[in-house]
């Protein structure tokens, strides 16, 4: 078992239970999966730069990711229908622990002018994060690196509202603004 989901089975849920009263066990959030998505629509001209932003996301994710295409042609944008326009990863399980864990205790802080992540959410229950660059995971060898690429990663949760998305996202170590940091292990 990761250890962060040993965490969460340990410390987050009664906290989160404590915290937000819930009735039922069941209804205790959770982290559901994470996806990242980097866009490559500068990219797509040359294949081999595509098969490098594939390699090093699969490097980050520790998965191999799919190649998303465009769904109709517009032509102000030189787009055309089936020209790939970025790669996505839909990580689950023991991989999506383990990318948090990595991605809270060493990509976060080596962000460069970092102060936390926005505590706004979607709505929904559901976090979304923006990267300007990919370099901060450290999978990555810098040398094979020829361009920087940024990226969105997306936490999907169980949680009805953006306040138990949040504290449940604290809790699990991801560094927010104006919020103390919560130790994981």
């Amino acid at each position: 078992m990761s250890r962060l989901k040993q965490s969460y089975l340990e410390k987050v849920k009664p906290q989160l239970q404590t915290k937000f009263g819930y009735a039922n066990p069941m209804m205790i959030p959770r982290l559901l999966k994470v996806v990242i998505n980097m866009g490559i629509a500068e990219a797509s001209k040359d294949k081999n730069t595509i098969q490098d932003c594939v390699k090093e996301m699969a490097l980050i994710s520790g998965q191999k990711p799919i190649i998303t295409k465009a769904r109709k042609a517009i032509s102000n944008f030189k787009l055309r229908e089936g020209q790939p326009i970025g790669i996505k990863v839909t990580i689950r399980g023991k991989r999506m622990y383990d990318f948090l864990d990595r991605f809270c205790n060493i990509a976060s802080p080596r962000i460069r002018d970092f102060r936390g992540f926005s505590t706004k959410g979607d709505g929904r229950g559901n976090y979304t994060l923006g990267l300007d660059d990919h370099q901060v995971f450290n999978e990555l060898n810098l040398d094979d690196v020829k361009r920087t690429q940024g990226m969105h990663i997306t936490f999907v949760t169980t949680a009805e509202t953006d306040d138990e998305c949040i504290e449940l996202l604290r809790l699990l170590g991801l560094p927010f603004k104006n919020l103390p940091v919560a130790v994981a292990a």
